[in-house]
């Protein structure tokens, strides 16, 4: 894969994603501390969120200037599966992170179907000991992890982005050998 053939727009996208990722994730969490939902969307929408807890990510979260785009990457196909399933709920957050994977299929090409499959398999995966069944069935655990979300999105502290080709290829080319 040439360095060429990447879209230096992601040189000023990427950054933005991750420099709003507390805010997007602590609002997609206020959705769904409003909303009581136990249908599809709302699982998207918890397994896109507990994906910010998983120990083991796509990409880890130390690694620079990586470390929290397959997130930002997670919660964006979460809100576009969260919209494809339950039409009424892609408005405000949902529906600008919805629109953002857009960007992520464009990016990522080929593998963004791969993406997307391991975004629908995490409703049965589970972070921090709790399944997203057990976040939407269980009000303790939903407020807990509710609780959790909020935390997370006030102390999110925002890594750094280096503005180079070499990132956007490494970004690729992780991503391909990690997906499954």
């Amino acid at each position: 894969m040439s360095q060429a053939s990447i879209d230096p727009r992601y040189l000023e996208v990427f950054p933005q994603w991750l420099r709003g990722l507390g805010e997007d994730a602590g609002a997609v969490g206020e959705l769904l501390a409003s909303d009581k939902g136990s249908d599809d969307a709302t699982r998207s929408l918890v397994s896109g969120l507990n994906y910010i807890f998983k120990s083991l990510d796509l990409i880890p979260d130390g690694i620079d200037d990586l470390g929290f785009l397959d997130d930002a990457f997670v919660l964006r196909v979460a809100c576009a599966h969260a919209g494809d399933e339950r039409p009424a709920v892609k408005q405000g957050i949902v529906q600008r992170l919805a629109d953002d994977a857009r960007a992520v299929k464009d990016f990522l090409g080929d593998d963004y179907t791969r993406l997307e499959g391991y975004v629908k398999g995490l409703r049965k995966g589970a972070a921090r000991g709790r399944t997203v069944e057990e976040i939407i069935t269980d009000a303790d655990v939903r407020t807990q992890f509710l609780q959790e979300v909020r935390a997370w999105s006030a102390g999110y502290q925002v890594p750094t982005f280096t503005r180079d080709q070499k990132t956007l290829v490494k970004l690729k080319a992780f991503l391909s050998a990690k997906l499954p």
